[in-house]
């Protein structure tokens, strides 16, 4: 069945969902957790990419929940009429095809418009739609390379570091996600559809921010600087007795706190210090300093310590450890879904809360198996037995 939820705010749109990867899916993955009714074109099985076929694990399961699936093979002609079948009743078609690809598919906006004249078209992609770069393949390693993320990445010195997580993936998906919802919001008012498209390599340069502008704006190229702020200081990452926190004290309120609650009034009386510039001038000097002060507490006592005199101060945890941290138990950050294979499996729930939304206590359904809701589709754009038999028999379906 579809997305029976009707008391989520994207309850009632249809979205066809033909991306691969991460990006794509990612910003499927905003509208299906909100109610939306999402068909994923899976490739049938002799097509199937092999991130298609590890579906069972833990990142396609967290990506593709609340999704339908069907198999099918949209080069073949009997594909393709099942293709248009479901474009015609969709509000919106997700894909992160080439140009060449999408044309040849007919797949672009105007072909689109031309079946459905109300569809929003979402395309991602890792250069941009036209340009010189426009056909070339781009993955999150490389973005994060060219967008001059890696080069402000890790230690001074040390060359470029890339982040643990897909970043460009996920930050062009949120996008992407957010320009959908524009587009339907524009649609409500209108009637009219539109192409909505965003890029890794755009979203990347946006997520530079304040580190984009300074160059932009003052012709600075941002360097590493490690765990320490480039520009806010004292703000970076110090040594416990026990481990290591992170602190920020950039106002002068929050400099003059840390100074007195870790006992280093010295520190406030000194001129090299008497400054923000001179304590950014000063910065390793007045690190190791504050390394000293810090050493002699635990990372509990820091935190203790410093938050509630309103110098923010919290741990260096890893993953397992930021799940277990008392705020984010409280804050319910999983959410359960039931799979027939894998029994309950817990997954990251979108960071989005609505007051008039709260957050269902579960998922609708699992991330499904490739092509687990073929017959039901299909029989929704009015195939019956037969019709599916022989879709099968031709290849064109899974």
């Amino acid at each position: 069945m579809p997305m029976a939820n009707t008391t989520l705010p994207l309850s009632g749109y249809r979205v066809l969902d033909l991306t691969i990867a991460r990006a794509g899916p990612a910003a499927v993955r905003l509208l299906s957790d909100w109610g939306a009714d999402v068909t994923r074109i899976d490739a049938p099985a002799p097509l199937r990419s092999s991130v298609t076929g590890r579906r069972r694990g833990s990142d396609e399961q967290n990506l593709h929940r609340n999704k339908r699936s069907l198999c099918l093979d949209i080069k073949r002609a009997e594909g393709s009429e099942v293709l248009r079948r479901l474009i015609e009743r969709s509000d919106v078609v997700v894909e992160n095809f080439r140009a060449v690809v999408k044309k040849r598919l007919g797949l672009d906006y105007d072909q689109l418009k031309a079946i459905n004249p109300r569809i929003i078209l979402a395309s991602i992609s890792g250069f941009g739609q036209d340009g010189p770069y426009c056909d070339r393949p781009g993955v999150d390693q490389i973005v994060q390379g060219m967008s001059g993320l890696s080069s402000v990445t890790g230690e001074p010195g040390r060359g470029p570091v890339r982040t643990g997580i897909a970043i460009s993936d996920t930050t062009a998906g949120m996008f992407l996600g957010q320009g959908i919802l524009l587009a339907l919001l524009h649609r409500e008012r209108t009637g009219e559809g539109q192409w909505v498209h965003t890029s890794l390599i755009e979203g990347m340069l946006n997520k530079l921010d304040f580190q984009g502008a300074r160059y932009t704006v003052s012709g600075q190229v941002a360097g590493q600087e490690g765990n320490a702020h480039p520009t806010q200081v004292p703000m970076g990452t110090y040594d416990a007795s026990d481990g290591q926190v992170n602190i920020c004290a950039s106002t002068e309120k929050m400099w003059s706190a840390l100074c007195t609650e870790l006992d280093g009034r010295q520190l406030l009386d000194d001129p090299d210090y008497c400054t923000a510039e001179l304590r950014m001038t000063n910065r390793r000097a007045l690190d190791a300093r504050i390394n000293a002060l810090t050493r002699r507490h635990t990372a509990r006592e820091l935190e203790a310590r410093l938050n509630p005199a309103g110098v923010p101060c919290g741990p260096v945890y890893d993953i397992g450890q930021a799940f277990e941290d008392p705020q984010v138990r409280h804050l319910r950050m999983t959410r359960p879904a039931h799979h027939p294979v894998l029994g309950e499996v817990n997954l990251i729930r979108s960071p989005i809360n609505l007051s008039a939304f709260p957050h269902p206590a579960a998922f609708h359904h699992a991330a499904p198996d490739p092509g687990e809701q073929t017959d039901e589709v299909l029989a929704e754009l009015g195939y019956g037995p037969d019709d599916v038999a022989h879709l099968r028999a031709q290849g064109a379906v899974g």
